[in-house]
This record gives structure tokens, sequence and C-alpha cells, in this order.
């Protein structure tokens, strides 16, 4: 690999003359250069506008001392170089239109020369790996002759620099935000757990699981997490996704490990597969669950030996990929049903992070609409706003126990676009709000099965009951329409209790439960 030294022209230390008597003297962006075992294939030598000459007498001496070395000038011209703000953006700005190659060249940083403040900006972006190298230090000699002196590629601790820390702090802040899309999201829970997958993206190389229901974001999540890591130029790869529900038989060998020619029949030609497709890059597999026990055995020598056997061949590939794995369902009921491996289950369950389902994120449902709006107009190149009216309306609908959102955000999702494209003016109103409404309510209570809509309650009955309460008060209902009085009903929801008592008064127990929710018998027993 070539190596290639980033650094700051040292307006003191280099600075020693024109004349023969320089290179008797030590200078450090010199020194580099002079260094036995460090053979710079390029110098990155960044300058104020003051610098320009030194820098480019630097550039002259160094085809000299070094002539395999290439030396490229830049100016950084920040308008105050001991401004903190000031110097660490446009080391960022230099940093970011950088076009780095890490496969080919290791990055060396340079902090000897450059003000204070240059130097610890210089290592902050360091430590974050927004500069994908290491530091270099070099120093004079001591107690001989000679200019060379020595070098060392060192790790030094900035905590003490507050104002670095919060910078820092401020650059995770916009990661977070990055894999939440920028909504700001309001469940604590939520935001505490991509906290730490912010963290572990950085830091680990490690598989990741998501876990949550259909629709929770486990793919929009995966993919910003690629795009992060792809930011601080941890990978160089592609971004491949696939459902692996989809998969199955030789089709699932094939699409994941690739085949050679003639594996099976139709196989008229090589195929590289997904993982392949993915050396260098991150593999989502959503419902990784569904795969079969054989795909899940290669899976496993795939990710603790990055290399694994083509279908049909006998040489094995190599894929250097990070794995990113989705489900819905618990993997642990799999393993012991033995429809999943628990050697898999163990190398990918170091970072498990569980999405929750949108029914238990009402507090993110508002900025969540407000996103999807401005998706809508940032696809279709129209704004579209409700009015304030439906804008409640519509919140106090979504927010409530009777909104079931078993499509999790995707149903969101589609129910702004309905509201969005059926907009007059760009208004949504009233109207709109109300036929959505009903609609959701019909899709919901057409559903069969354990997660059927519950029976629709009295609209005296307040809307914030907990789905235990709204069950249980479901029930009763049911039996007060079908009983002829409020004893009846009352005998026949305590057969059981009352039995136990030596007084039973079963109708004065129903009448003060339904006063609880503000009910008597016959709004009770109205069908």
């Amino acid at each position: 690999m070539k190596t290639v030294v980033i650094g700051f022209v040292g307006s003191t230390l280099d600075a020693v003359g024109r004349g023969p008597s320089r290179w008797e003297r030590w200078r450090p962006t010199v020194s580099i250069c002079q260094q036995d075992d460090l053979v710079v294939d390029r110098l990155e030598l960044m300058h104020a506008r003051p610098h320009q000459k030194l820098a480019e007498q630097i550039r002259d001496d160094l085809k000299e001392v070094s002539p395999e070395t290439t030396v490229r000038l830049h100016r950084v011209d920040p308008r105050d170089p001991w401004d903190f703000e000031e110097m660490y953006g446009a080391l960022r700005e230099f940093v970011r239109t950088y076009p780095f190659d890490p496969d080919r060249e290791r990055y060396l940083a340079h902090i000897t020369t450059g003000t204070h403040v240059a130097q610890i900006c210089l290592f902050l972006l360091t430590e974050a790996r927004t500069f994908p190298g290491s530091l270099l230090q070099t120093s004079p000699p001591r107690g001989r002759a000679g200019a060379v002196g020595s070098y060392s590629i060192i790790d030094l601790d900035l905590s003490r620099y507050d104002q670095i820390a919060a910078r820092f702090a401020a650059e995770q802040r916009d990661s977070t935000t990055f894999l939440k899309s920028g909504i700001a999201t309001r469940n604590a829970a939520f935001n505490r757990m991509i906290d730490e997958l912010e963290r572990v993206a950085i830091r680990s190389k490690a598989p990741v699981l998501l876990v949550g229901p259909t629709g929770a974001g486990k793919s929009l999540l995966a993919a910003r997490l690629y795009e992060l890591k792809k930011a601080q130029h941890q990978i160089r790869g592609e971004f491949v996704e696939v459902n692996c529900a989809t998969l199955r038989g030789d089709a699932a060998m094939s699409t994941l490990f690739g085949h050679v020619k003639g594996a099976f029949t139709g196989a008229q030609s090589e195929r590289p597969g997904l993982l392949r497709k993915a050396d260098g890059g991150i593999v989502f597999l959503d419902e990784i669950g569904e795969l079969g026990l054989d795909e899940q055995a290669m899976l496993l020598k795939a990710i603790e030996e990055k290399r694994f056997l083509p279908m049909g061949g006998d040489r094995e590939v190599q894929s250097d990929f990070q794995l990113i794995a989705g489900t819905n369902r618990s993997l642990r009921d799999a393993v012991q049903a033995g429809r999943f491996r628990e050697d898999l289950l163990a190398r990918i369950d170091l970072w498990t992070f569980n999405l929750p389902a949108l029914r238990d994120r009402p507090e993110d449902i508002e900025p969540n609409v407000d996103f999807e709006l401005e998706r809508f107009a940032r696809t279709n190149a129209t704004t579209v706003r409700f009015n304030t009216e439906a804008r409640s309306r519509y919140l106090r609908f979504a927010t409530s126990q009777e909104a079931q959102w078993r499509g999790n955000f995707r149903e969101l999702s589609a129910s702004m676009t309905r509201l969005a494209t059926l907009a007059d003016g760009g208004r949504i109103g009233e109207p709109a709000v109300a036929a959505e409404i009903e609609r959701l309510r019909s899709a919901w209570n057409s559903s069969s099965g354990s997660d059927a809509a519950l029976p629709p309650l009295p609209a005296c009955v307040p809307q914030d009951l907990d789905l235990f309460d709204q069950i249980q008060l479901a029930g009763v209902l049911d039996i007060c329409r079908r009983s002829r009085s409020l004893a009846e009903a009352g005998r026949a929801l305590f057969a059981t209790s009352r039995l136990q008592r030596s007084v039973a008064n079963d109708s004065d127990r129903l009448r003060k439960y339904l006063t609880r929710f503000g009910l008597d018998w016959d709004s009770a027993s109205s069908r």
C-alpha cells in the first residue's frame, strides 16, 4: 500500500531560511521524508495564504531528498487559525472532499506542525474516523548531529478539551439524527436505542440484529447504517438487501452464495451471488429466520471465515462483508423448534436492537406525519398541508387506542400518501380525514384472527383506556347487550365468585363497574 501523509506547513519550525545551512537544521515536514524506514509516496501539505512561498520551498527541497515523494500543496485559510470553530470547519471540509482510498493507501496525519488548535482538530477528525488514518508525530534529534530526527505513530488523550468534546458530541447527534431520517422522535426508549446503535455502527464490524414487526423500519434503518459507515470511510462496497422469505431451495443457495456453471439444471453461466456482491460493504438479510438450515450453516461459515463455496463449486471464494440481519419473529423460539441454528444465533446476537411497533410509540406519530408529508412533497414536487381542525382530528384518531397500525410505519406512510394525493388545492380538510379514518377502521375491522379489532365502545367512554380495560369492558358490554336486565347480566358475569359470598349483590357490582367508565344500564345494554 502507498503511504500518504497529510499535514500543515510549520510556519516556525519549517522556516529556517533559504541558505545551505537549512540542511543542518531540523525541519519537521522535511524530516518525514528522510526517515530510513518510512517511505512517503505522497505528501499533502496544507498552508495558509501567507506561507505560500515557504510551502513551495519545502516542495522543492523534498524533490532533492525524496524524489519518490509527490508533494501537493493545499491552501487551507481560515480567518482565525486559533479559533476552534473556524479551523475545525476548514479541516472538516478538506477531509470531506478528499478522495480517500483506504484499500490502496494508508494515511498518516502529521500533528507536529500547525497551531495547537489545528493539531487538536486534526486529532479529532482522525479519532472520529472522519480522517481514515493514524496520527504521526515527528521529533528533533537528541544529543547527536543531523537534522533527521525521529517519528512515532501515537494516540493522544484530548478529553480535557471541552470544546472539542462538545464538537464530537454534536457530530454524534448528527449521526443519530441521520439514522432517524431527520425525524424528531419523542420516544425515550427508541432514542436510547438509536444512540447505542450509532456507537456500535462506528466502532464495530460485528453482525447487527434488528428485531421488530413488519413495517417497523428495519430495512430503512439498515440502509441508513450503511450510509453512515460509508460516510465515515469504514466501508467501500455496496449495500445489498435481500428478503430471505422469498428464497427457497436451490434458488436460496444460488442467490446468496452464487453457483458455478452447470451446478444445476439451467445454470448455464456462473453467478457470483449476493454475498460476493457485498464484498467490502454490507448485506442486509431481512427475515433471516426464513432461511433453510443448510443456508444457515453456510452463512455461519461465511460470517466467521469470510469465505464459502459457491453452489456446485470446489474452490472457496472470499467476501469481507458486514451482516445486518432482520426478523419479526423470535429466533430463540425458532431454535427451540429446530428451525434455526443455535450457533448462528449466537454469532449474530452480539448486538440486538428491538424496534418498537408504531402503536408503542404514539408520541412519534405526529413527527412521522410531518416527515411523510415532506417526503411526498419531495417526490411529487407539490406541497400538501392539513387544515388545523383536520390535523387535530387525524392525530387524535391516530394516537387513540382504536388505532391499531398493524402495518406500523409502512401503514402510516400509505395513509398519508392517500390523504396527500386526494387533497384539493394542497390542503387536507376534515372530509378527507373522516373518509381516511373510516377506510382504516374498515380495514382493521375486516381482519380476522387474534388481532381482530375490538367491538366499538360507546362514545361516552374515555378514549385513553389501556388495551386491558378495552378488552374487559368490551366483554362486559357484550354480556349486557345479550341480557334482559341488570340482574341477569350480573348473574352471568359473577356466576363463580358469587358462590363464595354470603351476600351476593351482582347488580350492584355491575352497576359500580359500569360507572367507572361513565356508563349506566341503559347505555351499556343498548345495541
